[in-house]
């Protein structure tokens, strides 16, 4: 995902004041220990969270609270038309366990 220039702050802010319906939301799908990471310089950002066995994240985007979640971030971030964030996937390098 990327940043709009000028938007880092924003962005983090309305982060840390995440919505309660849409943290339930995630959690519900499975989600866990999530984490969205900063490239400051090319305004990048990484997301990483854990799945739980059988979670249905896959299933967010058609939640009307993930919908409403990205139309309010849609004007901080490169989103495609449905205003769902841009994500360009990441080809894995590297792995160690």
């Amino acid at each position: 995902m990327k940043l709009k220039p000028g938007c880092e702050a924003e962005y983090k802010k309305r982060h840390d004041e995440i919505w309660a319906e849409l943290k339930k939301l995630l959690q519900d799908s499975g989600i866990s220990d999530y984490h969205i990471f900063l490239d400051e310089e090319s305004l990048s950002l990484f997301a990483i969270q854990k799945l739980k066995e059988n979670s249905t994240e896959a299933e967010l985007p058609k939640h009307p609270i993930m919908k409403k979640w990205w139309k309010y971030m849609a004007d901080l971030m490169e989103v495609n038309p449905d205003s769902s964030p841009v994500v360009i996937p990441l080809k894995e390098v590297f792995f160690m366990k």
